[in-house]
């Protein structure tokens, strides 16, 4: 296999370097005038017709922020383009935290979510380590608004969806937002110094791997309001882009790496309370790999499977990729175990042939098995945020911190 897949070769590093540049100069285009994130096409020309989301504008932050840090002319106005969105357009001046986002013409997309309200601590961590003016009044706010609503203290789980007003709480628990409030909380336990985040972060973990360990290392995803695990959730709806049914192998893969950055920043690299940790993580990376890569044939890794391993949803998600090849790469730099270096060769190396746009830029956000380009789910190239991490944390030598913080 070429060298230039192959970890700790220097032809490796160069390669996620270039994609890495490549990455940043193709979402340039993404802020609006009032520093919301546009939803960016295959080429990367703004989609204005679309909702300007936060969850989108708050990932882009953290991209350019993290560019910034590295030294990436013009990253610095492109992160604080988009704080100017989540202090503005975004932000509910009269309820407290943000909107969903925004319809093309500025009108409010309804309810309070979770899931974006985690990416808004992620992004204004990342945009105080990049010096971004604004960023620590934006972190104290978004942390305020995230212990009042969001964080249940008796559970030790984050709730997931409150109508615009903060009024009116869902019924349903989800573990997506749930996984993103752990790496946004590791982000802020490094930022703040405070301890407090981390904690909590621990005891999402730690529900998080007992549920597993009841489903052979299969993560439930979907909860009612006093969490029961309804595994039926969206059967009709197999391929939804943030509640599925079924497994998802992408964030099983994802909660190892972070359960890793958790347990290595709590208990250090060699205790034998990390060492019990990594045993859950290499189980939830291994049946994950197990379940999604090549399940069907092909190469790449199926977006769904049932409760029984087989899949469901076929279509390759870029982001599941992404997280394969950081979450091999930390296994590997943890255990040393050889084969984990080969998952993130062979990973990388089905990357550069199908999944990297060569002529467009950026990465094909969904395949079919047949590597042909679908659109039904994540049409365009939304935001760079996974694949942008993809090719910073590989080389993180130290897995314990955050990536902003790392670099």
């Amino acid at each position: 296999m070429d060298k230039k897949y192959k970890f700790k070769t220097e032809e490796n590093r160069q390669f996620l370097k270039a994609q890495r540049d490549s990455l940043f100069s193709f979402g340039k285009a993404f802020p609006s005038p009032y520093g919301s994130a546009y939803y960016l096409g295959d080429d990367g020309t703004p989609w204005k017709e679309r909702p300007r989301e936060t969850w989108i504008t708050s990932r882009m932050i953290h991209v350019y922020s993290m560019a910034a840090i590295l030294g990436t002319e013009g990253a610095g106005e492109l992160a604080e383009a988009g704080l100017k969105g989540l202090k503005g357009e975004l932000h509910d001046d009269k309820n407290g935290g943000w909107f969903a986002g925004v319809t093309a013409e500025g009108g409010i997309l309804p309810t309070k979510q979770c899931y974006a309200h985690a990416f808004v601590i992620l992004a204004s961590t990342s945009a105080l380590r990049a010096g971004i003016q604004g960023a620590e009044a934006l972190l104290e706010d978004a942390v305020r608004v995230y212990d009042r609503f969001f964080w249940d203290e008796e559970a030790g789980l984050s709730v997931d969806t409150w109508d615009t007003d903060f009024k009116e709480l869902s019924d349903y628990r989800g573990i997506n937002a749930n996984m993103h409030t752990v790496e946004a909380f590791l982000a802020a336990a490094d930022a703040l110094e405070d301890d407090t985040f981390r904690k909590r972060a621990g005891r999402i973990i730690d529900h998080v791997i007992a549920w597993a360990k009841e489903n052979e290392w299969r993560i439930p995803e979907h909860f009612t309001k006093d969490w029961k695990a309804d595994l039926s959730f969206n059967q009709e709806k197999p391929d939804d882009p943030f509640k599925p049914y079924g497994a998802t192998p992408g964030h099983g893969i994802e909660w190892a790496r972070l359960i890793l950055q958790w347990a290595i920043s709590t208990y250090g690299s060699s205790s034998k309370e990390t060492e019990s940790y990594l045993l859950a993580a290499e189980e939830l990376y291994n049946r994950a790999a197990a379940d999604g890569w090549h399940s069907d044939g092909a190469d790449g890794f199926c977006y769904t499977t049932g409760w029984d391993g087989k899949p469901i949803v076929h279509d390759r998600m870029h982001w599941t990729l992404a997280e394969g090849i950081n979450t091999a790469a930390v296994l590997y730099r943890v255990t040393e175990k050889d084969g984990y270096a080969a998952d993130y060769a062979k990973y990388l190396e089905y990357l550069d042939r199908s999944v990297i746009d060569h002529k467009n830029g950026s990465w094909f956000h969904q395949l079919d098995k047949e590597q042909r380009v679908m659109t039904t789910v994540w049409p365009g190239k939304s935001d760079l945020y996974h694949a942008v991490q993809a090719m910073l944390i590989p080389y993180n030598e130290k897995p314990g911190i955050s990536i902003a913080y790392a670099l």
